[in-house]
């Protein structure tokens, strides 16, 4: 069937894609951020099939041509609005987002952190070596952003004017 048999189904298309384009963001943002920010073989296997899964259920019988452009658009608009309306309201990014955690201040490892973001110890060692860091003992701070990855400082890129108790802590280091 190419047509569809009246602008009535493509608004009930579009109604059901925005149900289930909501349900799927909801979805991958409690699953948390080192699932979205780095995919294994195992979640892109899991994204195919709830790509696939979900289709019917936002084209519903309708397999035409215009019923899928209907779904499409519809995507696609839902993805554009929610990209400008994060940009332009922090609490609905944050929401939308999340916001970055801390896993090492001051060198010590925060357990709890790492627990609710499901980080292992050779995640975070494996984030430490990336940034050219043999020990957490040499971390000041270590950030689990909300893309997935892992930002590191040193003491010694801690500017020696910056007024945090972190600039003590390096110079108490080079001391010893």
């Amino acid at each position: 069937m190419l047509f569809p048999a009246g602008g009535h189904v493509l608004l009930q298309i579009a109604l059901r894609t925005a149900v289930i384009y909501m349900v799927v963001l909801i979805g991958v943002r409690l699953s948390g951020k080192r699932e979205v920010g780095q995919m294994t073989p195992f979640d892109l296997t899991l994204l195919l099939l709830l790509s696939n899964s979900v289709q019917n259920a936002m084209t519903g019988p309708d397999t035409s041509l215009f019923g899928g452009v209907a779904a499409a658009f519809t995507l696609l608009l839902l993805n554009y609005l929610v990209a400008d309306l994060s940009g332009a309201n922090r609490r609905f990014r944050r929401f939308i987002q999340g916001q970055p955690s801390l896993l090492v201040h001051d060198g010590k490892v925060i357990e709890p952190h790492m627990a609710r973001e499901h980080v292992s110890m050779d995640e975070l060692e494996r984030a430490l070596r990336e940034h050219g860091i043999s020990s957490c003992h040499d971390v000041a701070l270590a950030v689990l952003e909300v893309d997935g990855s892992i930002s590191c400082l040193k003491y010694d890129e801690i500017k020696p004017d910056a007024n945090t108790h972190l600039v003590r802590r390096r110079f108490i280091q080079k001391k010893q």
